[in-house]
């Protein structure tokens, strides 16, 4: 099977969540032995379809622009069994980048009418189109959120039988920060690849580990609302705020807790029992713990009946030491905060919360 992947993300494969689901399945495809091609179109130089009418006409089935379109990615387009369309989810549906590669696909037609499956006025294929995959990524955690995108994907592909596949990723920016569902989000991307290649459909079971909920919008809303707050007030873009390798500030001791809860490394805490209390003073004042216990953490709103460790400190001197504008370590040389009980816990923070 010769498959062609069109990713359409304008960002680079390290920040692209749609790069990252597209490399899962196409892996599972090239473990089924298909070969396939990536193609990043934002690197394509690909001009917009100016309605001429010229591949109909005076040169049928070829463009009148000399672009990546038609002197690379046209050919490859048509010589391909399968194209997977990669694409983040732009005012919810597909990016113009991809919209651009579609609407330059017209010289497949010809300019005749007829009516196809008995229902709808259609144009003759000049030649046999490949069959689709759509993928897509958003930031929003609803699946619903991929409705409009699905429902014009299925009027373009679907009424011919060309669509063999919808994966939908929503809350996909969160994809890295959350290990104990990303792994088996990935594992099923990747089966669905090799699903796609031997039996030109992916399993229903398959699906649904895809699109499973990683997050709830609680948890959701409160990181994500701390991380644009933050980037707000630095005056920073989220692709400046990832390279600086910044942590968004928490502004209430429920974003505290949210963010210290994700934070976690459980493999470095998968030998770790402890209760590590907060008690905030200052700006913000109230308590809080978090139950650590071999790998697993729980963050619970006021005292604990007996931390093994105790940090007494002003809400902003905790936050400044979290977000790195401060060092704890001088800060409690300093005595700008206090600490009973297990300093050994405090000295292993930078490993349980260094990600």
């Amino acid at each position: 099977m010769k498959v062609l992947a069109l990713n359409s993300s304008p960002r680079k494969a390290e920040e692209s969540k749609t790069a990252l689901m597209l490399t899962h399945l196409v892996d599972g495809m090239r473990q089924a032995h298909a070969e396939v091609q990536i193609i990043e179109l934002h690197k394509k130089n690909i001009k917009n379809c100016i309605g001429c009418f010229t591949c109909w006409t005076k040169t049928p089935g070829k463009c009148i622009h000399k672009d990546d379109m038609t002197r690379e990615l046209m050919p490859s387009w048509l010589d391909a069994d399968l194209v997977v369309y990669a694409t983040p989810l732009y005012h919810y549906t597909i990016n113009a980048t991809m919209k651009t590669f579609i609407e330059r696909t017209l010289p497949v037609l010809e300019p005749f009418f007829e009516k196809r499956g008995g229902a709808r006025t259609a144009h003759p294929y000049r030649q046999k189109p490949p069959d689709a995959v759509v993928l897509s990524v958003a930031g929003f955690p609803e699946l619903s959120v991929f409705d409009q995108l699905s429902s014009y994907v299925n009027f373009l592909f679907g009424r011919e039988d060309r669509l063999l596949a919808e994966i939908y990723r929503p809350a996909a920016e969160t994809l890295p920060l959350i290990k104990s569902k990303n792994e088996a989000v990935f594992a099923a991307t990747e089966q669905a690849g090799r699903e796609l290649v031997t039996t030109g459909q992916i399993a229903p079971d398959t699906l649904e580990k895809i699109q499973q909920p990683i997050v709830d919008f609680s948890t959701f809303a409160t990181i994500g609302n701390a991380f644009w707050k933050t980037c707000i007030a630095e005056g920073v873009t989220p692709k400046t705020f990832a390279a600086k390798e910044m942590r968004p500030r928490p502004d209430s001791i429920a974003s505290f807790m949210a963010i210290l809860e994700m934070a976690f490394n459980r493999e470095a805490g998968k030998d770790t029992r402890a209760i590590l209390q907060f008690d905030f003073s200052g700006e913000i004042e109230g308590a809080c713990h978090f139950k650590v216990d071999c790998g697993n953490i729980e963050a619970i709103a006021g005292q604990a009946d007996s931390p093994d460790l105790t940090i007494s400190t002003p809400f902003e001197v905790w936050m400044d030491i979290m977000t790195g504008k401060a060092d704890g370590q001088k800060m409690f040389m300093e005595q700008k905060y206090q600490v009973t009980g297990d300093l050994e816990l405090l000295m292993g923070f930078g490993e349980l919360f260094g990600s």
